[in-house]
């Protein structure tokens, strides 16, 4: 196991690659406890450089509607029905 800082964007690319060629890893191997740790310290990393803002929750649904290619109508069931719902145009 040969674990360093991800300081920089090339340490980054790095983690990710070694991720990538250890993440199916048997659980209790060397490689699997590599992984947990790569992992923390790759989410510490992209946490601090690549902060992603929480949506607003009727633009989110608004999107995932529009990716769904859902109508309000369609969300009768899960959410109710015109009372009490704003109009998500």
């Amino acid at each position: 196991m040969n674990i360093r800082p991800i300081k920089t964007e090339k340490d980054y690319r790095e983690a990710l690659k070694r991720m990538k060629e250890i993440f199916d890893a048997q659980i209790g191997s060397m490689e699997s406890d590599e992984a947990d740790i790569l992992g923390m310290m790759i989410d510490e990393y992209e946490t601090k450089h690549y902060h992603i803002e929480t949506p607003d929750p009727i633009e989110a649904i608004k999107i995932t509607m529009e990716e769904m290619q859902l109508k309000q109508v369609d969300l009768v069931d899960a959410i109710g029905g015109e009372q009490g719902f704003r109009s998500v145009k």
